[in-house]
């Protein structure tokens, strides 16, 4: 056995004592990883272009494209169905109402998540 180690009195040993010089060295080198980590935690919360689906804003951007789009396609039921009853020709004004709605819902939902006129095509796909 090591002169190093101490036995806990149940067969197993502790971890070596180390000298002062040494811990003061290990606990040098976990402080500047430390520091290294806290900076490039700073550097990515300060980054305006942040990946906005990594966020609790990303979360919120996915429930108004949700909502927008059952706006969108309820609406265009809703008038189709009104235009149904009014003139009796049911079901093409149900028909191309949905259609329109269901267009202007992918529209509506472009153009809020920012890919609608856009010049260059997104990241990661053409």
């Amino acid at each position: 056995m090591d002169d190093r180690e101490k036995t806990d009195g149940q067969g197993g040993t502790d971890k070596p004592d180390l000298s002062d010089s040494e811990l003061s060295g290990r606990l040098r080198g976990l402080g500047s990883a430390l520091q290294r980590v806290q900076a490039e935690r700073r550097a990515e919360e300060a980054d305006p272009k942040a990946d906005p689906t990594s966020t609790a804003s990303g979360m919120a951007l996915a429930f108004r494209l949700g909502a927008e789009f059952v706006a969108g396609v309820l609406v265009g039921a809703g008038l189709g169905w009104g235009i149904d009853y009014l003139f009796g020709i049911a079901p093409w004004g149900m028909i191309v109402f949905l259609l329109l709605g269901f267009g202007a819902s992918v529209v509506n939902m472009m153009r809020a998540a920012g890919e609608f006129g856009r010049k260059t095509p997104p990241k990661g796909g053409a």
